[in-house]
């Protein structure tokens, strides 16, 4: 069985290294899944550009929001002819559809987990012998993602939610309903008024894709809706203590003071 010589694609160099260990753990764990080679990584759009130019790589997993050109920027400026399989890999679950509409091998989550991973590459394998060059309404469709139709901001989606995943589920929190967030290990707490979410998913994640104008972050590990805030106390050490509406108190540390004036 051929290896398969894919690339990663993605500004996070973590992001990179992670899903280069779950490969790793992955196929030491099931050997049957095939061989795989990974020949090269990139940290942006153009880079990948140049190294699947170079190296005609088999597959590519690739992230979508990356400075500069994002993905699908990246694959409208390849011919097509030269297109590799694609797995695109990101936190954003709203380009789902779109990715399937332009050649799309699968789409994962971030963190990615074993299971969708093991399943993405099942699929690759199976396609790549009978592997056909994307035709014209892969193409027109990818064309049109990176036209107008492509002003999506990085903190919101179509609906104003944020959606994280939970396990094999995606939960999908209205954005205005959210009071804190916090960080508990690998996952986070998100508050609402109605109820608390967990998922699997880094803080410093959740706040890239928050609109910055309604969240602030106090805490290395706490997130706050600013329209939440009902008052804010000093403390010590140039730390304060933010009351909440509906009674709760947050610790805004003195690493985050700058933070202050957007509460008044």
């Amino acid at each position: 069985m051929s290896p398969i010589r894919c690339l990663l694609i993605d500004d996070e160099p973590l992001a990179r290294r992670g899903l280069r260990l779950r490969l790793s753990q992955l196929l030491q764990s099931e050997p049957e899944l095939g061989p795989l080679d990974v020949i090269g990584e990139a940290s942006n759009g153009r880079e990948g550009l140049a190294l699947i130019e170079a190296d005609a790589p088999d597959l590519v997993f690739l992230d979508i929001q990356m400075p500069g050109l994002d993905g699908f920027q990246m694959l409208a400026a390849l011919p097509v002819a030269q297109w590799p399989l694609v797995i695109f890999v990101t936190a954003y679950d709203h380009y789902a559809l779109d990715a399937f509409r332009v050649h799309a091998v699968d789409y994962l989550l971030k963190p990615v987990d074993a299971e969708p991973l093991r399943a993405a590459l099942i699929r690759a394998r199976k396609l790549l012998p009978n592997r056909v060059d994307p035709d014209a309404d892969n193409h027109a469709a990818l064309m049109n993602l990176v036209g107008a139709e492509r002003g999506l901001s990085l903190a919101e989606t179509q609906d104003d939610r944020l959606t994280l995943k939970d396990g094999n589920s995606l939960i999908r929190i209205p954005i205005q309903d959210i009071q804190w967030i916090d960080a508990a290990g690998d996952y986070v707490v998100v508050h609402t008024a109605n109820g608390n979410h967990i998922a699997r998913a880094s803080l410093r994640e959740l706040e890239d894709r928050l609109p910055p104008e309604r969240f602030a972050r106090i805490h290395r590990s706490t997130i706050v809706a600013i329209s939440a805030v009902q008052r804010l106390r000093p403390h010590q050490n140039g730390e304060y203590f933010i009351d909440l509406d509906g009674g709760k108190e947050l610790k805004l540390s003195r690493g985050y003071r700058t933070q202050i004036e957007r509460f008044v």
